[in-house]
């Protein structure tokens, strides 16, 4: 006979095989949401007060123990059990071991509604940390902008040198992409942000449980709608995995840029030593290996998404026990991209730029070829014929073995008549940054507004956050 007070009660003649339980466990990894498991059954209790379940007397201790359970576990002396399968159990096994009134706690909930709310407050309070996280990175990014305002360097589309563009400017780039991880994250909080308690297995209670009371209490927006969809909804999760796999992508693509930086054929920069690995063999060498990892880890977390979307496509209503596997990738997602953002954002202060190899790569003339056929535009040069004319020139240069700049004005007359001596005045880097006016472009008047305008979000978001 199964043992009294044992997790499935008196339906099993048989306890469960040694293997079964190593197999079904899961508080090697779901231990992680102790605090807000005991916060829901803090709320629960409470509410179970207050219709009448529970005296004053057996509240009280339930509290009481509860609190107990949380400090041990604070302090590392909690002794976890995986006999008794998952964080829930262990915490409740112990607060009835110690006050006979925990056997009512359970009263009018169901696992599947408990898990269902503690992950939904530890993905709350998790997307809180990533986002301040995200600020830290992006405040990085800004500072560097406004230390190396006046470096230029190379744009480049298809890896190849396109246009000049400061180097703050490219910077600010991926602020903003940060920023909308950061808004995504703030939707998927809001769909993180429904109460389930309340639904129990499936379809409800027969007791008057006051469902608006608790969710109070739990400082949720709302109470779920549909006890089938409460309990089997994972949409939270797949939504968080889905928003940071595209941040893990998004930081994935700034390692490739400081990777590519950082090697001698670009030598941009050098990422200070604190942040950076030797070679076991080669004593010269200094590897980006951070940002190598973040470029790996991106395809953990991607890999995570996946798995969760595949968890989820074949299930049917409502719980099925294939949902425990959703916490391990949400917790490898979470700590993956956190980890990420932490590290990036104090490996950005570590970075100093090579300024002359900055200037000698953006003075490439060719970086203003398109201001050349600008030039022509507005001397009545249809553009499709002044682009051709300037890639004539380019590839006159080439045969050469010139730079463009080079190239003698009677050359210039065979080409077209259109040029004139004026025309090599566009290859004058600061002058092109200069005449670029469209918003959102790399003039540094333009840019400078908006590392202003960074700096005033970043500082507001700061504070709210603090």
């Amino acid at each position: 006979m199964a043992k009294p007070g044992s997790l499935w009660g008196g339906r099993f003649k048989a306890s469960a095989a040694s293997r079964l339980r190593e197999y079904t466990e899961s508080v090697s990894f779901d231990w992680k949401l102790y605090r807000h498991d005991i916060a829901g059954s803090k709320a629960h209790a409470k509410m179970l007060a207050r219709i009448g379940v529970l005296n004053p007397r057996e509240l009280a201790d339930i509290l009481e123990g509860l609190e107990e359970i949380r400090g041990k576990i604070d302090r590392n002396e909690f002794k976890w059990n995986r006999d008794l399968e998952d964080v829930h159990m262990n915490i409740e096994a112990a607060l009835t071991a110690r006050y006979p009134a925990g056997a009512k706690l359970h009263t009018g909930r169901s696992r599947n509604d408990q898990v269902a709310t503690a992950m939904r407050l530890w993905l709350k309070d998790q997307i809180a940390e990533n986002q301040q996280a995200i600020t830290s990175l992006q405040s990085a990014l800004e500072i560097w902008a406004a230390r190396d305002f006046h470096v230029v360097i190379p744009g480049y589309t298809h890896l190849q040198r396109a246009q000049p563009v400061l180097l703050a400017h490219h910077l600010l780039a991926y602020v903003e992409m940060l920023e909308r991880d950061y808004d995504r994250l703030t939707d998927c909080a809001k769909r993180a942000d429904v109460l389930p308690l309340g639904s129990g297995a499936i379809a409800g209670s027969t007791l008057p449980l006051d469902r608006s009371y608790v969710c109070k209490l739990l400082g949720f927006a709302r109470v779920s709608d549909n006890s089938m969809d409460a309990v089997s909804d994972r949409d939270f999760i797949v939504e968080y995995n889905a928003a940071c796999a595209l941040l893990a992508v998004h930081l994935s693509r700034l390692a490739e840029d400081l990777i590519l930086w950082s090697t001698a054929e670009f030598h941009f920069i050098r990422i200070g030593d604190a942040y950076t690995t030797g070679s076991s063999l080669m004593p010269q060498k200094k590897n980006p290996d951070i940002a190598e990892l973040a470029r790996g880890k991106s395809a953990r977390v991607i890999g995570n998404l996946v798995a969760s979307l595949t968890l989820l496509k074949g299930l049917p209503m409502t719980y099925n026990r294939d949902l425990q596997e959703d916490k391990e990738r949400l917790f490898d997602t979470a700590t993956t991209v956190q980890n990420t953002l932490l590290i990036f954002a104090e490996m950005m202060s570590q970075i100093e730029v090579d300024k002359e190899a900055c200037r000698r790569a953006s003075s490439d003339p060719l970086l203003l070829a398109t201001d050349l056929a600008d030039w022509l535009v507005r001397r009545d040069v249809p553009f499709r014929e002044a682009h051709h004319l300037v890639g004539s020139a380019v590839a006159m240069a080439e045969q050469r073995k010139v730079l463009i700049t080079q190239l003698t004005l009677a050359e210039w007359k065979k080409i077209s008549p259109a040029f004139d001596a004026s025309a090599l005045e566009v290859f004058f880097v600061e002058k092109g940054l200069k005449t670029r006016t469209t918003h959102g472009s790399p003039n540094p008047k333009l840019v400078k507004q908006q590392i202003a305008r960074w700096q005033r979000i970043l500082s507001a978001r700061k504070k709210s956050q603090a």
